[in-house]
């Protein structure tokens, strides 16, 4: 439990700020890539073009995605205060894109055989936040 954590001396979870333009761009059928390209620094528009291009078997093309998403997420954490480590809860929505793209980001590494990048990603998805890991699978 976070509490415990942070009674232990861990570091307090991260809450990246709220971005609700793509997130309902995207929820009302706008193109992640349209997405994207207007908001570049949303790792939600990114997750969703990895999930998208995974769907179709575009395994390498997920990963560049996924890989965009993650980056750009971590930008974010580190703006918003994280230091490499500590909580990232799903249950922050806006924390979710970052996550997704995370999982997205093991998913395609994972299948183009790249198993040291899956289990650091798989790994950092539990730390990070181990409902997102259950939740996305």
């Amino acid at each position: 439990m976070t509490m415990h954590e942070n009674l232990l001396g861990g570091p307090p979870p991260t809450h990246l700020p709220d971005d609700p333009e793509p997130r309902e761009l995207l929820a009302n059928g706008t193109a992640p890539a349209d997405v994207a390209a207007k908001y570049p620094t949303s790792s939600l528009a990114w997750a969703q073009l990895a999930d998208e291009a995974f769907e179709r078997g575009s395994v390498v093309e997920s990963y560049a995605y996924a890989r965009t998403g993650y980056h750009r997420g971590l930008d974010a954490l580190r703006r918003g205060g994280w230091k490499g480590h500590g909580p990232v809860p799903w249950e922050h929505e806006p924390n979710r894109g970052f996550l997704r793209a995370l999982h997205a980001l093991a998913r395609a590494a994972q299948a183009i055989g790249e198993q040291q990048e899956y289990e650091r990603c798989s790994q950092f998805l539990k730390d990070s936040s181990p409902t997102a890991a259950q939740t996305l699978g």
